[in-house]
């Protein structure tokens, strides 16, 4: 189920909840949003988008 609010939460998290939150957000599966930043990483910048991420999103109550 999609939330109107990109938070990351507190439960449920891996690392930072980054990939957690986008998820809840955008109402996808979890599991492909990391898998989605692994493969990111692995081609791309995805560790720079996380830590990013990390740093602006707030975290949930």
């Amino acid at each position: 189920m999609a939330t109107s609010t990109l938070v990351r939460p507190r439960q449920g998290k891996i690392i930072a909840g980054v990939c957690a939150g986008l998820a809840d957000r955008f109402g996808v599966s979890r599991g492909l949003v990391r898998l989605a930043f692994v493969v990111f990483g692995l081609v791309g910048a995805g560790e720079l988008a996380y830590i990013i991420a990390w740093i602006i999103m707030p975290k949930g109550d």
